[in-house]
């Protein structure tokens, strides 16, 4: 089947899109208003961009209506936030925070969990969450329907059991992130396997690819 995506409505952009770039990490995004009200909404349009600047990377859609989200709000006003990676303990409740709440509800609060204060930025972070990172907005990217964030990360606080004795590498039996696939299907990262390179004699005049460069 052939799709040309100059043509084609937008809800089936979105349902290919979704359906074949997949698996795709959540990010349940923390934010403070202008006034100190929290808010907290998971996203799957979400991944790690860099680490030279270490920027995380949102993609957070406008509402049906057109309304601009509490959270892009929330980025406009104070900019910055609080990515909270989610296990499957917090699956749950990830998705509660996703209910379309009024502005003055805490999600946190009616999801079940808690806060806690962050070390370096306002929005508070979840305490339940393995792992939390401190971003500061660094560039948005504005569309017509939906912004790009872009988010420099200023600390992260990790769970101390989700990574070995040197703190380096994380522990694939600890930290089993779940990720979106497409509607309201879900895959949880805890069938993890290890594929090493082959190990290849480089080539006369063409230098050794570097460590992180896939082929």
């Amino acid at each position: 089947m052939e799709f040309d995506f100059t043509t084609i409505p937008a809800e089936d952009r979105y349902r290919l899109l979704c359906g074949f770039v997949a698996p795709r990490p959540i990010a349940l995004v923390s934010t403070v208003d202008g006034n100190g009200i929290r808010n907290a909404a998971p996203m799957s349009f979400f991944n790690v961009f860099s680490q030279t600047p270490p920027i995380l990377i949102l993609g957070i859609q406008n509402r049906p209506d057109g309304a601009v989200k509490d959270t892009m709000a929330n980025l406009d006003a104070t900019g910055e936030f609080v990515v909270n990676m989610v296990d499957m303990a917090i699956a749950e409740a990830m998705v509660v925070c996703g209910l379309h709440y009024p502005p003055e509800i805490d999600e946190i609060e009616a999801a079940g969990l808690m806060w806690k204060e962050s070390r370096v930025v306002a929005p508070a972070s979840i305490v339940e969450s393995p792992c939390a990172m401190e971003c500061r907005v660094t560039q948005i990217i504005r569309y017509e329907s939906r912004s790009i964030v872009l988010g420099e990360v200023v600390h992260m606080s990790v769970r101390d059991t989700c990574l070995d004795a040197s703190g380096r590498y994380v522990l694939p039996d600890a930290y089993q992130p779940i990720a979106r696939l497409h509607a309201n299907n879900y895959i949880v990262a805890d069938r993890q396997f290890v594929l090493n390179p082959p190990v290849v004699l480089p080539m006369p005049g063409r230098p050794d690819r570097a460590a992180d460069e896939h082929p």
